[in-house]
């Protein structure tokens, strides 16, 4: 019979891979940019029309505002991405941001970047799908009313694309991102020749005006200075996702920490190249957007039904000649592509950070563990419903969402850089050679000058984005910070529990033991409980039913005399009916009489193939088990009797999970005998 499961499964993701291919999925520079560099480059698409949406808050007489804004963003990526080649250097583990906090400042500092930084992975793919998404909608208007459905659709795609690998992932999304990087410079290139021959090109938008928000018009001084503040906060979401390849440094290869830190110098020069390329066509081709379409003045028609292209559509359009010329589709593709890919950094850094996490104790231990293909299996698959449960609350609207972004990237390249400074000033102390103490002091400064010039960011986002929704990410990272601290005392509380203090007390051997068969009727799964049970040579052994119908009860007796099995049924009355607290007050009579003896309970259950079948079998043995579980010295064994039914259910099971990945063969035995071994399993 065929496996179907297991055949969706292997054309979904591929072939299981063995642990030994581990060394075969690790990534050459050309690729492992896409996969860790694809957030902040394809933040081009945004970060200029985030920084344009807040000016124009105050009508156009703020937009020359526009230079000096993107001038402190592009300052900031330096900083930013020199500290963290120091990062990459000093812990190249793949802990990143987490580890440096966690030793350098402690646990709890470490757990706070922990949590900011997988709220914001979260964040990063909802931020990215839904710009995609409008995107897409620039190109085609039509789709507008299917955004939510095409943003869960491009997450499952995601999800399964990165569930095939890193590697696998990385070969996927390596041409979107380089299109997109080609796109964009031949775009600001074009565009820049143009204005420079005295042709410049004109956005669709360059002829409306922009009337202020009533709130936002004619301010000054302080007023003013919170306006650029906001602006220039919105635009740090070009910042996001560049902690991403300090995260991923294991995943390079060899000479690891070189090639990870030469990966992001060239994600840093190409990112801030875009960047600023965007914003000077945006202020040349004169780009007028809002957050309200309302607003802008000289609007033909209705106001209400007019969508905004972004600004990147914008600019494709003015430049290459038109909305309908192949530039500017090709512009908007790449870039709808690029920002949908962008989440493949989160589903790179969310499952690598939980695994340390994990691995660590802070988190489940199932988020630690490689699936088939030696990807985290189980965080990719939490990381896409957390985003999916986001987009769908939020509708996918990118403006609604970019509130609850970069406070997570912004706290922890703070502490990080702290962290570093405790490093090097660590390092100094016990380095001799004068050279490397040169070096290590020039690393300081870096690492001091990024903890001081993001910790100003992070105020400046948390005074500038808290009302307006920040609040939320701030409040999920706490919550998220005190359930890993739980999770972790429970670990540690269980671990002290289960510690073997004396071994010789725990190998001391019961007194008796002693073997109890539940009975209800007897049939063929009794007595091969009663078979079982008596090839254990127990010290005692009993057959145990619950009368609660007399006729019936002595009939069974009449049976179980004619068998003649040599074993006693004892009967326990049951004047209510019945049959789980009798046993169990029974079974721990026998415990408080003789503590140091065990009673093994035999408990026969019918293994069934069709899902229905269970609501008509093993009920009352479910119920009972899980009483018994419960108290001390007491072990269950289940006897299974596998009805014909079970045959068809067998099949997607014949192998213990994790048979592939262990590279087991399948033994002989199973392909003539599905049952053999079922029974010695359930036993276990």
């Amino acid at each position: 019979m065929i496996n179907l499961t297991g055949l969706v499964k292997r054309l979904a993701i591929g072939r299981a891979r063995r642990s030994e291919e581990l060394g075969e999925t690790l990534l050459p520079k050309r690729l492992a940019l896409p996969i860790f560099a694809s957030d902040p480059l394809s933040s081009v698409a945004y970060a200029t029309q985030e920084i344009l949406l807040v000016l124009t808050l105050g009508g156009m007489a703020y937009l020359h505002f526009t230079p000096w804004i993107a001038a402190a963003v592009v300052a900031l990526m330096a900083v930013v991405v020199l500290s963290y080649r120091q990062v990459v250097h000093a812990y190249p583990s793949g802990g990143g941001s987490y580890e440096v906090v966690s030793r350098n400042l402690g646990p709890s500092a470490g757990l706070v970047v922990a949590a900011s930084l997988l709220v914001d992975y979260v964040m990063t793919v909802a931020v990215s799908v839904a710009s995609g998404v409008d995107n897409v909608i620039s190109a085609v208007p039509q789709l507008a009313d299917f955004r939510v459905v095409m943003a869960v659709g491009f997450v499952a795609l995601l999800t399964g694309v990165n569930l095939r690998g890193v590697r696998e992932s990385g070969q996927a999304f390596a041409a979107p991102t380089y299109l997109f990087i080609t796109g964009v410079l031949i775009m600001v290139g074009t565009g820049l020749v143009r204005w420079a021959l005295g042709h410049a090109p004109v956005a669709e938008s360059a002829g409306f005006g922009i009337a202020p928000d009533p709130r936002d018009a004619g301010l000054a001084g302080f007023a003013l200075v919170m306006l650029c503040l906001r602006a220039f906060s919105s635009g740090c979401t070009a910042l996001t996702g560049v902690e991403a390849i300090s995260n991923g440094v294991p995943a390079f290869r060899k000479p690891k920490s070189r090639n990870a830190a030469t990966t992001m110098s060239v994600m840093g020069a190409i990112a801030v190249t875009m960047f600023v390329g965007v914003t000077a066509l945006a202020l040349l081709t004169k780009v007028h957007i809002t957050d309200d379409s309302c607003r802008l003045t000289g609007l033909p028609g209705d106001c209400g039904s007019y969508t905004q292209r972004t600004v990147i559509a914008q600019l494709a359009a003015a430049i290459f000649g038109g909305e309908h010329s192949a530039g500017f589709y090709f512009v908007q593709a790449a870039t709808a592509l690029v920002l949908i890919l962008a989440a493949n950094t989160a589903f790179n850094g969310f499952p690598l950070l939980a695994s340390i996490l994990a691995q660590h104790r802070y988190l489940p231990r199932q988020l630690h563990n490689r699936g088939d293909r030696l990807a985290f299996s189980n965080g990719i698959i939490a990381l896409a419903l957390a985003a999916v449960l986001l987009l769908w609350f939020y509708k996918a609207d990118v403006t609604s969402l970019i509130h609850l972004y970069i406070l997570g990237v912004f706290t922890s390249f703070t502490l990080s850089q702290a962290g570093m400074v405790l490093h090097w000033n660590r390092a100094l102390r016990e380095e001799g050679d004068q050279a490397v103490r040169r070096r290590g002091l020039t690393a300081r400064v870096i690492n001091a000058t990024g903890a001081v010039v993001t910790g100003l960011v992070l105020v400046i986002v948390l005074a500038t984005k808290f009302v307006q929704g920040a609040w939320l990410a701030v409040v999920a990272a706490a919550v998220l910070w005190t359930t890993m601290r739980g999770i972790r005392r429970h670990y540690d509380a269980v671990a002290a529990e289960l510690a073997v203090v004396d071994p010789r007390a725990e190998l001391v051997r019961p007194t008796r033991v002693v073997a109890i068969i539940l009975v209800s009727t007897i049939h063929k799964p009794t007595l091969r409980a009663l078979a079982y049970a008596r090839a254990l040579h127990p010290d005692h052994l009993e057959a145990l039913t619950v009368s609660v119908d007399r006729e019936e009860t002595k009939a069974l007796q009449g049976q179980w005399t004619a068998l003649d099995a040599d074993v006693p049924l004892k009967v326990l009355a049951s004047p209510y009916r019945e049959i789980t607290r009798p046993v169990v007050e029974y079974v721990r009579s026998i415990r408080r009489d003789s503590p140091r003896d065990v009673v093994g309970v035999f408990i026969p259950e019918y293994v069934v193939g069709h899902w229905w079948e269970h609501f008509l079998h093993n009920q009352s043995a479910l119920w009972l088990k899980s009483r018994l579980l419960f108290t001390p010295g007491v072990m269950v064994t289940s006897v299974p009797w596998q009805l014909s039914s079970s045959r068809r259910a067998d099949h997607p099971a014949r192998r213990a999970p994790g048979a592939i990945r262990r590279g087991e063969p399948v033994p002989l035995h199973q392909h003539h005998h599905p049952f053999a071994h079922h029974g010695r399993e359930q036993q276990k």
